[in-house]
């Protein structure tokens, strides 16, 4: 069955890094710490925490406007607390196969996994068809065609910066 959903991926930069230079044991404390943050943010927003991916997640959403307002949320509460990492973020938007009921295949599901990798530290990074998402707080700057690993065609992309404003906000 084909949908259209708005997917989101985050992880904490620097992850396998800070496990080698703490340990198992620390790098637990920061990943629970980081969850229990997200399934925070994600429930006040109503977006679904699709999966968890060791040091980062999985969201989807029928609503690209709290999609993007939980992203950017949770990465000011990041940089806030004592998660210890920055996140970096990825968003994109568009139809793909519901998959047994509870999966999703298709282009928008790895665009947005793919450019949470390419985002910087405390970054986030979406397709340009996510900007009428961006909050009034927010700031969508272009970063233009970008060729992102595994796709053929360059991806118009931006910026979306307002993360401490979405701490203050929420």
């Amino acid at each position: 069955m084909r949908v259209d959903r708005s997917f989101g991926f985050v992880d904490l930069c620097g992850f396998t890094r800070f496990t080698d230079t703490h340990g198992d044991e620390e790098a637990v404390a920061v990943v629970t710490r980081f969850r229990t943050v997200v399934r925070q943010i994600a429930s006040d927003h109503a977006v679904r925490v699709d999966k968890w991916l060791g040091d980062g997640a999985m969201f989807v959403s029928t609503d690209d406007h709290r999609l993007v307002t939980m992203m950017l949320e949770l990465m000011g509460r990041a940089d806030t607390t004592d998660v210890a990492l920055p996140l970096r973020a990825g968003a994109a938007k568009g139809p793909v196969i519901l998959l047994e009921g509870d999966d999703y295949v298709g282009g928008a599901v790895n665009l947005a996994a793919r450019l949470s990798v390419v985002a910087g530290p405390s970054a986030m990074l979406a397709t340009s068809d996510l900007v009428h998402a961006v909050p009034p707080w927010a700031d969508a700057v272009r970063v233009g065609a970008l060729a992102v690993p595994g796709f053929v065609q360059r991806v118009e992309v931006v910026r979306i910066e307002g993360a401490a404003a979405a701490v203050a906000a929420g």
